[in-house]
């Protein structure tokens, strides 16, 4: 499960995306993600401009499970 954190995040992918598929010609998004240091990642989403989040990460446990916090 993500947490609740990255609401905003998908929020403004849901937003750009309808902004593509509403807009007259061609459009694009990327979406990067990467290791930051201290336990965070960087979320980077493209379309027309760049959009930076940085949030916490922590890696599930072995069983699936989230390490902290489930």
């Amino acid at each position: 499960m993500i947490p609740e954190e990255h609401g905003h995040i998908l929020k403004k992918i849901e937003a750009l995306y309808e902004d593509l598929y509403l807009h007259d010609g061609f459009g694009r998004m990327e979406l990067e993600m990467r290791f930051l240091k201290k336990g965070q990642k960087e979320i980077i989403v493209r379309c027309g401009k760049d959009y930076r989040f940085v949030v916490d990460f922590v890696p599930p446990a072995a069983d699936g499970s989230h390490a902290a916090g489930s």
